[in-house]
């Protein structure tokens, strides 16, 4: 309804505007004095010559236009509504036969552009600086304005420097813009100068006494917003960024669309290049499940497996509510108004073998997906025969089902603390590779697994636990300052999975390329910054001992294991090893009845014998 009632008022305003533009345009083309014969035309026929320029100024949707935003495209479409009225109305008296002095079209013309432009404007103006209701505090303020830093003279970030003004700089007033191309230097766009390149931020940030900074280009790699964000860094600025081009699905740019710079944007990770072709052969029309599929990575790979339209999709966990919480997200997304995903979620657990072969019975998957497992290291240190009995021995339930329903694909998620393991939780996923090995050489299922490093944000990451004690206060701990891992993205790693399973055979350990490995005391510092503190002195930073099975440094690899390349640059597949099936279950006896004996010393002996 008060849209209606302002494009009433605005036509209303234009009709004004109109009846003015040509009654000045006679009194100037005679001097004041209009001529009888034309003062006649002039009366009989005004009222027509509105309402034709009215409804073609509708038909040119000027009246559908936001006039508070208006800007040179809203006065391209003012124009080019203005001059196709004025030729609807020389047509319209050339049909008349009505005589008017040929100068009159041109006066009418430029009339009709300044009064209705300048009337738009005007509004653009007065909204700005509220002077309606008599508030001109935005003219006149002394209130400190937040100064921000635009990086990025392109369309993007011109765009954010319009929506920051047309929002009276309620989010900031932007000061100045950094643009790497010479050619922009000393330019002024949008009314803002543009100073430099990224190598004059610290500078500019300092003379410019700069409060935020905002990284407006989305079509920058993330090795290049890593330069730039290091940058940034030095200075004491809060940082935001846009989004890529990948995350800015809508290519809209707007303010709403910044978001915070996160620990991601400082790893510099480009975005993978999949071969959709052979996840969609893989996937589509298949039925597929995911053990673990309430966790962080066996969430990631249900809404990524949704996208290849599978015939079904099963979710297995025994964590009911992430369980709900996946289920809700997935109808919500595809079964909202038509039904498009077939999708169950189930409450299980891979322990419970009769469970297990419920499920495959009634569904009868031919891929699985196993990212079901207890992974936390030092919770697992501490209790062995539960990180047995669910890490190997629900593995082995689930490989057996798996093998006995004929799956054609089984894909375990494995860990680089499977290399060399240390600790107990690494060692039973060494085993579970094992299993996988050993079960792929005699059964018709194609059994693979895939060994990658920690996951930025998933459950057990250290970047929760980082940012849970910053917002607390501090102090944020790190186990050691040498400490160091390897880091991905939960949608990269889930990805790669999906496309190390399209390319398997049966038997390849998969192994990940996760980039340079990361200094954990960096990435706690890093993060301090990001949340608009300063390491060491606005919070501090305590060491805490290496925990119990914790290793300075991961390992992708064994000795001697080797890597082969495959078609996708970052997967890459490690040397086979076998084992003997009857060697495999006799040491697999043994490590159940020391679980049921509760022999911890034995359990970590038979565990290491089945390793060797």
């Amino acid at each position: 309804m008060k849209r209606k009632l302002r494009t009433v008022y605005l036509i209303a305003a234009d009709a004004v505007l109109l009846t003015i533009s040509i009654m000045a345009s006679f009194l100037l083309r005679f001097d004041g004095t209009v001529p009888e014969e034309f003062a006649v035309v002039l009366k009989k026929y005004i009222i027509s010559i509105i309402l034709i320029k009215l409804i073609v100024l509708f038909f040119f949707k000027l009246y559908k236009s936001l006039w508070e935003y208006a800007s040179i495209e809203e006065m391209m479409e003012i124009v080019a509504g203005v001059v196709f009225a004025n030729i609807v109305f020389v047509a319209f008296m050339f049909f008349l036969q009505a005589r008017m002095p040929r100068s009159i079209y041109i006066l009418t013309t430029v009339f009709d552009m300044v009064l209705l432009g300048g009337l738009r404007m005007s509004y653009r103006v007065f909204r700005r600086y509220r002077i309606f209701g008599g508030n001109i505090n935005n003219i006149f303020s002394t209130e400190k304005r937040k100064k921000i830093m635009v990086i990025g003279g392109g369309d993007a970030g011109i765009m954010i420097v319009k929506e920051l003004k047309n929002r009276n700089f309620r989010e900031g007033e932007p000061v100045v813009i950094m643009d790497d191309d010479p050619n922009k230097k000393g330019k002024n766009i949008n009314g803002i100068t543009v100073e430099g390149g990224r190598h004059s931020i610290v500078e500019t940030a300092e003379d410019k006494n700069i409060d935020e900074i905002i990284i407006a280009i989305p079509s920058a790699s993330r090795k290049e917003i890593k330069g730039i964000i290091e940058e940034c860094k030095k200075t004491d600025c809060k940082l935001k960024i846009l989004p890529g081009v990948y995350e800015l699905i809508d290519g809209n740019v707007n303010i709403s669309k910044i978001r915070e710079v996160q620990i991601e944007d400082l790893l510099g990770r480009e975005e993978i290049r999949l071969d959709t072709d052979n996840i969609n052969d893989f996937l589509k029309g298949k039925t597929v499940m995911v053990t673990g599929g309430a966790g962080s990575i066996g969430s990631e790979l249900a809404r990524q497996i949704a996208r290849f339209q599978p015939e079904k999709l099963i979710l297995i966990d025994i964590n009911e509510n992430g369980l709900y919480a996946i289920q809700q997200e997935l109808n919500w997304t595809y079964n909202k108004e038509e039904k498009t995903l077939d999708f169950q979620a189930k409450v299980g657990s891979i322990r419970d073998a009769d469970r297990l072969n419920h499920l495959f019975r009634k569904y009868k998957p031919e891929v699985v997906f196993h990212a079901a497992a207890h992974k936390h290291v030092p919770l697992m240190e501490d209790s062995p025969h539960e990180a047995i009995k669910n890490n190997v021995f629900g593995t082995l339930n689930l490989v057996r089902v798996a093998d006995k329903y004929n799956v054609e694909k089984f894909v375990q998620i494995s860990t680089d603390k499977a290399v060399n393991p240390t600790n107990v939780m690494g060692a039973t996923k060494r085993i579970c590779e094992i299993i996988i090995r050993t079960f792929n050489a005699k059964s018709n299922t194609e059994y693979v697994a895939v060994r990658f490093g920690n996951v930025l944000g998933s459950n057990g990451s250290v970047i929760p636990l980082f940012k849970k004690q910053i917002a607390a206060g501090g102090p944020v701990t790190v186990t050691h300052p040498e400490i160091i891992r390897y880091f991905m993205t939960i949608p990269e790693a889930s990805q790669l999975v999906l496309q190390a399973g399209a390319m398997a055979e049966g038997g390849e350990i998969f192994v990940l390329d996760m980039g340079e490995p990361v200094k954990i005391l960096n990435l706690a510092e890093d993060l301090i910054k990001l949340s608009g503190f300063t390491p060491y002195e606005d919070m501090d930073i305590k060491f805490t001992g290496l925990r119990p099975g914790e290793k300075l440094y991961e390992e992708l690899l064994l000795d001697g294991e080797g890597i082969t390349k495959t078609k996708h640059r970052k997967i890459f597949i490690g040397k086979p090893y076998f084992t003997d099936m009857g060697h495999l279950m006799e040491h697999l006896d043994n490590l159940r009845d020391n679980i049921d004996n509760r022999n911890g010393k034995n359990l970590r002996t038979r565990g290491r014998l089945i390793m060797l």
